[in-house]
C-alpha cells in the first residue's frame, strides 16, 4: 500500500505516461464493431455529440423492433417538447414538503400525495423527442451478410440481400452539422416518419397522427424542406440528394424518396423552429466524417495493452476504446446528456447533473477538455434559476436540481431534490478545464459558477455548537440513495467532496487575486470527520448496519478515497473498508459505474491488481455487449455512465498499471485529478 506522502504526490505519478508513441490507427481498427448477424439487442450508432442515429442491420431504421430492448431512434440535443399544460403546473404551485434541517424548516418537491397529474407532468416535461424514422421501404424478407462500424471515418456500412441482390448501404453524420448522409447501393426506395413527441422510452408515438402537421416544400431538383410543427412547436428538416430522385408524400407524416438511377445517396439535415437547416451534399458529410474521427483519435491519451499477457486485457483495450467513441457521439454536446445519451429517453430524456460527472469529466483526464467546456456552461445558463432555489431554501448561492432539461427546472421526486452529491461537480469541472487551460479567461469564465457553488455549500453546512462542527444534513439523501432522508447526516463521500471544493474554490480566489471567503474557510476547517466505526468507514454517522441492510446500492463510501483524493481520509481505514464492500456487498444492486469506482479506490491505496479485478466483477450491470453498452434494465437499455466512469478510471489506473508490469502502454496527456496538492 503506498503511504500517506506517495498518495498526495499520486497525481506527480499519474502524468508519466510513456514517451514511445502509439499508433492510433491500429489500436483503435483493431475495435472496429463487425457484425455477421443482425444485432437488435446492441444495435450501431452514429453521431456528433448533438446528433445521433442508430441503425438496424441494413443501416437505416427499417425494422423498428417492438420487443428488442432498444429503440431506433434520431436524436438531437436541441430536441425538446412540452404536453399542452391546461392546467398550468408549476412548481410555484406544487405542494412542497417541510424538512426540519437543524431547526429551520425547508421545502423539498419530494411528493405526489394530493397532487398526482401535477407531479407526473413536471416530471415528463419537458422531454426529448424523436426526430425521425429513416428506413428502406422493403416488400419482401432481406437477409444480413456484414455490418461494419469503422471507427477511425466513423462510416457504418451494411451488407444483406433482397430480392436474390447484394445491397450495400453507407450511413455517416456530418462532425458539426445536424445531418445524416446516406447511400444505398442498388437504390431502394426510403420512408421517412415523423411521429408525434412522446416521453416514452423511443421518444415517439407513432398512433397519434392528428396532433401535428408535417408540411412538404420542393425546393429545387434535388432538395426539399419539411415543416414538423407540433404544439406551437416543431422542427425542420431539410433534404438534398445527388441521382435523380423524388420525394413524395405518402401520409400525414410520412414521405417515400425514390431514385431513378441505380445509386440514391442522400442527406437529411435538422433543426428546430428557429434555425435553417444546412443540408451538405452526402459527398460532403462523408468526406467531413472521414477527416474528423482521425483527428479526434489522434488526440488525447491512447491506452494499448497488446503487451500485457493478461487474458482480460484485449477486452479492456475494446471497452476503452469503444467508450471514447460512444462518448464522443452521445455525451459531447451542448448540454449534459441523460444517461442513454442520445440513444433513448431514460427519465423523459432528462439528464441528471450527479450523472454528469461520469459522462464528461474524463473527457479532460484523456486531454480532450474542449468535448467538456461544450456542455460546462450550461451551468451559468440556468445560475438565476438555481440561486433562486437556494434563496427559496434559506440558502446562499446556487443550488442545482438534480433531474433536470435545458430550463434548469427541478422536477419532482422523493429522492432527487435532497441529494447533494451534484452540487460540487461545477466547482471540480471547472478546475479540470483551468489544467487545460490555466489562464485567466478560463478562471473568469466559470468563476461565477464556482463562488455561488462554494456559496452554497458553505451555507448548507450546519453549524454544531455541542460538538464545535459543522454537519451535512438531516435532512440529505447520500449518493447511495437508500438512505432516509430525516435519518441521514454527514455521509462519508459527500463530507470528502464539501472539503475539496471548498478548498478548490478558495484557490480560484486566490488565482484572481481576490480576499479569501472567511466562511467558506470556517466550514472547510470545522466540517465533521468521515465517520469510522470498527476500523471501518461507515455510509454515513448514523448508518452502524453500512455493511449489513444497506450493503447494497452504490458503495459510494469508497469514493472518497477514490473518486477523491481523500484528504480527510485515512487510507489503512480505507483499505480496510476497500476489502470489507468486496466480501459483503450486494452486487445485483449496483450500477454501472459502481464497478470503476471500487477500481478507483483500490489503484489510489496503491493496489492495481485490485483495481483491474474490480473493472472485471461479475455482476449484472457490468456486462459489456457487443456495441460498448451496458445493460441495466428495461428502462436503461443502455447507460453512459458505465463507459465515462471506465475512461475516468482508467485515467488513474493506468499509470500504477504500467508502473507495476502489468503490460499496459499508457501514452498522451492523461491527467490525474489532484485537485489540492
Amino acid at each position: 500500500m503506498l503511504t500517506r506522502r506517495q498518495l498526495l504526490a499520486a497525481p506527480l505519478l499519474a502524468r508519466r505516461s510513456s514517451a514511445v508513441p502509439i499508433p492510433r490507427l491500429p489500436l483503435v481498427a483493431r475495435h472496429n464493431i463487425v457484425y455477421t448477424a443482425a444485432q437488435p439487442n446492441a444495435p450501431l450508432a452514429i453521431g456528433n455529440g448533438e446528433l445521433a442515429f442508430t441503425a438496424d442491420f441494413t443501416g437505416l431504421q427499417t425494422f423498428p423492433d417492438p420487443t428488442a430492448c432498444y429503440p431506433l431512434c434520431t436524436m438531437a440535443q436541441w430536441a425538446w417538447h412540452s404536453a399542452p399544460n391546461p392546467h398550468g403546473y408549476s412548481l410555484d404551485t406544487f405542494r412542497f414538503t417541510p424538512f426540519d434541517a437543524h431547526g429551520r424548516q425547508v421545502l423539498y418537491p419530494v411528493s405526489p400525495e394530493g397532487q398526482q397529474d401535477a407531479y407526473r407532468w413536471l416530471r415528463e416535461n419537458p422531454h426529448r423527442y424523436n426526430l425521425a424514422r429513416i428506413g428502406l421501404s422493403l416488400t419482401t424478407a432481406c437477409e444480413p451478410l456484414t455490418q461494419t462500424l469503422d471507427l477511425w471515418t466513423g462510416l457504418l456500412t451494411s451488407l444483406f440481400t433482397y430480392s436474390g441482390r447484394r445491397i450495400e448501404t453507407r450511413a455517416a453524420c456530418h462532425p458539426s452539422l445536424d445531418a445524416l448522409a446516406f447511400e444505398i447501393a442498388p437504390a431502394l426506395p426510403v420512408i421517412l416518419e415523423l411521429p408525434y413527441p412522446s416521453p416514452s422510452l423511443s421518444g415517439a408515438a407513432w398512433n397519434l397522427p392528428d396532433p401535428h402537421t408535417s408540411l412538404l416544400t420542393p425546393l429545387t431538383t434535388n432538395s426539399a424542406r419539411i415543416l414538423h410543427t407540433f404544439d406551437h412547436d416543431g422542427c425542420i428538416l431539410a433534404l438534398t440528394w445527388d441521382s435523380p430522385a423524388q420525394l413524395t408524400p405518402t401520409g400525414p407524416h410520412r414521405f417515400l424518396l425514390e431514385s431513378h438511377s441505380n445509386l440514391l445517396a442522400f442527406t437529411i439535415a435538422f433543426a428546430p423552429l428557429s434555425r435553417t437547416p444546412s443540408a451538405p451534399s452526402p459527398r460532403r458529410v462523408f468526406l467531413s466524417a472521414a477527416r474528423h474521427w482521425p483527428q479526434f483519435w489522434n488526440s488525447g491519451a491512447a491506452i494499448d495493452t497488446s503487451a500485457s499477457r493478461d487474458p482480460r486485457a484485449p477486452e479492456l483495450e475494446r471497452r476503452l476504446v469503444l467508450s471514447q467513441y460512444l462518448t464522443a457521439i452521445q455525451c459531447a454536446g451542448s448540454l449534459p446528456p441523460q444517461e442513454t445519451g442520445l440513444t433513448c429517453n431514460s427519465w423523459y430524456g432528462k439528464f441528471h447533473l450527479e450523472m454528469y460527472w461520469w459522462h464528461c469529466a474524463h473527457f479532460a483526464l484523456w486531454g480532450r477538455a474542449p468535448l467538456l467546456e461544450r456542455s460546462l456552461g450550461y451551468y451559468s445558463s440556468i445560475l438565476p434559476s438555481a440561486q433562486a432555489t437556494a434563496r427559496a431554501q434559506g440558502y446562499s448561492g446556487a443550488r442545482w436540481p438534480k433531474m433536470t432539461a435545458p430550463d434548469g427546472r427541478e422536477s419532482p421526486s422523493p429522492i432527487g431534490p435532497l441529494l447533494v452529491w451534484q452540487q460540487p461537480h461545477p466547482i471540480f469541472l471547472a478546475e479540470l478545464c483551468y489544467r487545460a487551460h490555466p489562464n485567466a479567461a478560463t478562471l473568469h469564465r466559470h468563476a461565477d459558477v464556482v463562488f455561488a457553488t462554494a456559496d452554497f455549500l458553505a451555507s448548507y453546512a450546519s453549524w454544531e455548537p455541542a460538538r464545535r462542527r459543522y454537519s451535512l444534513g438531516p435532512p440529505i439523501i447520500p449518493a447511495q440513495e437508500n438512505h432516509p432522508p430525516r435519518e441521514t447526516w454527514n455521509p462519508t463521500f459527500e463530507l470528502e467532496q464539501f472539503y475539496e471544493a471548498l478548498g478548490l474554490a478558495l484557490l480560484w480566489r486566490r488565482r484572481l487575486g481576490l480576499p479569501p471567503v472567511p466562511l467558506w474557510q470556517t466550514v472547510r476547517d470545522h466540517l465533521a470527520p468521515l465517520p469510522v466505526r470498527g476500523g471501518l468507514y461507515l455510509a454515513h454517522e448514523n448508518c452502524p448496519q453500512t455493511f449489513t441492510e444497506r450493503n447494497r446500492d452504490h458503495p459510494s463510501l469508497l469514493a472518497a478515497l477514490g473518486l477523491l483524493q481523500g484528504r480527510k481520509a485515512d487510507p489503512a481505514t480505507m483499505s480496510r473498508t476497500l476489502d470489507k464492500v468486496l466480501a459483503c456487498w450486494q452486487w445485483e444492486t449496483t450500477w454501472g459505474w459502481d464497478d470503476p469506482l471500487i477500481a478507483l479506490t483500490a489503484a489510489r491505496l496503491g493496489r492495481p491488481r485490485t483495481a483491474l479485478d474490480a473493472l472485471f466483477l461479475d455482476t449484472p450491470k457490468n456486462r459489456w455487449l457487443p456495441n460498448g453498452h451496458t445493460y441495466q434494465r428495461p428502462s436503461l437499455p443502455c447507460y453512459l455512465p458505465s463507459n465515462g466512469s471506465l475512461l475516468y478510471a482508467a485515467a488513474v489506473i493506468a499509470p500504477t498499471l504500467q508502473a507495476s508490469g502489468w503490460g499496459i502502454h499508457a501514452n498522451g496527456p492523461l491527467v490525474e485529478t489532484g485537485h489540492l496538492r
